[in-house]
């Protein structure tokens, strides 16, 4: 005979046509149930872990993965500090730069930006805005030239185009004859880029170190030095050895410093998320427990027929252990399988899903991100399908148990 017999009974229960057919669409329905859980956290899991990682790298790609400061704002004699910062352990590239709020007006129009000054040479070791232009190139920011590069948004916001002039208003204030008045300086727009994320593509335009120098008055000085590491985890111990390694006071500050309310809330929602989603597997788990009732009710004169037989109460218990079990496994597999699949197809299914009925579900000034990504990760597979399975099998637990608590007496008496 088949060994063990309680694997064998168990399986010939599952399969068994029963007598009331009602039992098997429960079964069915907790089946689907624990399918679409699994699914769902998967592929919900998958999309965030996408946008997590979309958000780090346009973040990081524009901001960098740690500055160092001066404690008075402006550092002078700066490029002995960047060829000794780039000799630092796990540094790959390092590059001043100088930044200031400013208003920028074109044909009536205005709008409020953050003017980063740049060394054209020096900005692709530490940024992708090199990787990320639309028209003209960085390179073209010459000292003295006053040009201008702008974030797509700003851009068609102030209706500018390549070669327009356009003027920036700086908070600063000059006397003259006339009064007080603003700082204007008027810019060409050499070139425009767009990085994906409409916080920098409307709030960022770049203009030459030196350019920006004099407009923010910072003479020979810099207001900071920004860093590329080769390992973007390791950024708080790498940055703290820079701090070690610079000579006089300065401030290095790295990402998870100034993103780490922005991604700590992230990894929150994420947290929220799974344990929501996780009570629609938990909901479907325990229909098993009606299943499993209705099954024992069923099959009273069987156990009793099993237990005169020899069977002890644990075997009666472990019979209908496995078949709840068939049940769990059979829809956290379905699960895997189909939440595996949608998640490495949600970039193509969503943007056919906005074509045809001709909506955009993340429109790009509302969402940091307009496209929807997806990031599968193993461990996020494997944790959810752990708690669909261990779900699965605390709810044989007590059906399981109310089976080997069956009298045989009591059951045979009506037979």
């Amino acid at each position: 005979m088949f060994k063990p017999i309680e694997l064998y009974i168990g399986l010939r229960y599952t399969r068994a046509k029963r007598r009331n057919h009602f039992v098997s669409f429960i079964s069915l329905t907790s089946m689907i149930g624990i399918a679409l859980g699994v699914t769902a956290l998967i592929t919900v899991l998958s999309v965030m872990n996408g946008f997590e990682q979309q958000l780090r790298e346009r973040i990081l790609g524009m901001v960098s993965h740690a500055t160092i400061t001066s404690t008075t704002g402006n550092i002078q004699h700066w490029e002995p500090l960047v060829r000794r910062a780039e000799a630092s352990n796990g540094v790959l590239g390092a590059a001043p730069f100088i930044e200031g709020e400013a208003m920028i007006t074109h044909r009536g129009r205005v709008g409020g930006a953050v003017i980063r000054g740049i060394l054209p040479e020096a900005e692709g070791r530490v940024s992708d805005v090199v990787d990320n232009m639309v028209i003209g190139k960085v390179t073209q920011l010459q000292p003295g030239d006053y040009g201008i590069v702008l974030g797509s948004e700003l851009a068609l916001l102030l209706g500018a185009q390549v070669g327009d002039h356009i003027t920036v208003v700086t908070p600063e204030t000059r006397v003259s004859v006339a009064g007080i008045l603003p700082r204007v300086r008027r810019f060409v727009v050499t070139g425009v880029f767009e990085v994906g994320m409409y916080e920098y593509d409307r709030t960022l335009a770049l203009v030459h170190l030196q350019d920006a120098a004099k407009v923010f008055r910072m003479e020979n000085g810099v207001g900071g030095i920004r860093l590329k590491f080769d390992d973007l985890m390791a950024a708080p111990w790498l940055s703290r050895e820079v701090a070690n390694a610079l000579p006089g006071s300065y401030r290095v500050r790295d990402w998870t410093l100034q993103n780490a309310n922005f991604f700590r809330a992230v990894q929150t929602e994420k947290t929220v998320m799974f344990v929501i989603l996780t009570l629609i597997v938990a909901v479907a788990a325990f229909n098993i427990v009606s299943t499993l009732v209705m099954v024992v009710t069923d099959k009273q004169p069987d156990i009793a027929i099993l237990r005169t037989l020899g069977l002890s109460p644990g075997s009666i218990m472990a019979i209908f252990m496995v078949q709840g079990a068939v049940i769990g496994i059979v829809g956290t597999a379905l699960g895997v399988i189909g939440g595996v699949a949608l998640a490495l197809n949600v970039e193509t299914i969503v943007p056919a899903i906005e074509q045809l009925f001709s909506v955009q579900f993340l429109p790009a000034d509302v969402y940091y991100i307009s496209e929807l990504p997806s990031e599968l990760e193993r461990e996020d597979v494997v944790n959810i399908a752990g708690v669909a399975l261990v779900l699965s099998l605390l709810a044989t637990l007590y059906p399981a148990w109310r089976a080997s608590r069956t009298a045989p007496a009591e059951a045979l008496r009506y037979e």
